[in-house]
């Protein structure tokens, strides 16, 4: 009956690991700002919408994407970074150029994490958190940990049940009615995997609720624009802040940012 121990470890890592992840989500859920009708006017830049859709990463994305289509940053597929126009027009642009350095050229990847480290970020992150679109530091990391945490148990089950099969010996039962009694922990955690996937879009690690929904609301408004000129460029934008980099359309500039020498998430 040693299997019985086993299944008693499978439910218990199973049980762990979901239990873990829905108290991540219920207090990330629980950021949701006292004064939400207030919020609800509330126009989202495209810095803003970048941080809560993808973190400090996107918004040096967002940054040097504007500054490459404006022509004031020249992006070269091979992955460099060279400064046109030296006068960035707000703190995000005089980051980025701060951190190309005063030669006017430095390759794209310590640019992107120099200009995610920045003061100007940082400020961005704390003024979302106080405003309650963004969630505290952490918060998110908590839910991602949870996730990852159900996805080990979903393969520690199985396991412990292959292993509860091949003991040697007799079960005192019929090991397909053992499989089966493993099969329960398992199905727990590939339900609050399906469930996590639907109810926890990607941008909840840096989005609060009203960040979500605000973002929901931007996505469609820009899908709505059409009228050319800045509306596009705009629209475009709010895209790239969106859905990162995957939603640059000019092939060259997207090749400039598979030269990545740190695993940013997009």
């Amino acid at each position: 009956m040693f299997w019985v121990l086993l299944l008693l470890l499978a439910w218990a890592v199973a049980g762990a690991a979901c239990t873990r992840l829905c108290l991540a989500a219920v207090r990330a859920a629980a950021a949701e700002p006292k004064d939400a009708v207030a919020l609800r006017g509330h126009d989202l830049t495209l810095y803003e919408a970048a941080f809560l859709s993808g973190g400090p990463a996107r918004v040096a994305d967002v940054t040097l994407v504007s500054m490459a289509r404006q022509r004031r940053l020249l992006l070269a597929h091979t992955g460099w970074a060279t400064v046109v126009d030296p006068r960035g027009r707000d703190e995000m642009e005089r980051s980025v150029i701060g951190a190309i350095g005063p030669e006017g050229q430095s390759r794209i990847a310590p640019v992107r994490a120099a200009t995610a480290a920045a003061d100007a970020v940082r400020g961005l992150a704390d003024r979302l958190v106080s405003a309650g679109l963004a969630v505290p530091d952490g918060t998110g990391s908590t839910v991602a940990a949870g996730v990852r945490q159900v996805r080990a148990a979903a393969l520690v089950v199985p396991a412990l049940g292959a292993t509860a099969l091949l003991l040697p010996g007799p079960t005192g039962m019929p090991r397909d009615l053992v499989a089966l009694w493993f099969a329960l922990p398992l199905a727990l955690t590939l339900s609050c995997l399906a469930i996590a996937r639907v109810e926890i879009p990607p941008h909840a690690r840096w989005a609060s609720p009203a960040g979500q929904r605000l973002l929901t609301a931007l996505t469609r408004g820009a899908e709505g624009k059409g009228d050319g000129g800045d509306g596009d460029d705009r629209r475009y934008l709010a895209s790239v802040a969106v859905r990162g980099i995957r939603a640059i359309g000019e092939p060259e500039l997207r090749a400039a940012f598979a030269h990545r020498d740190q695993p940013w998430r997009d």
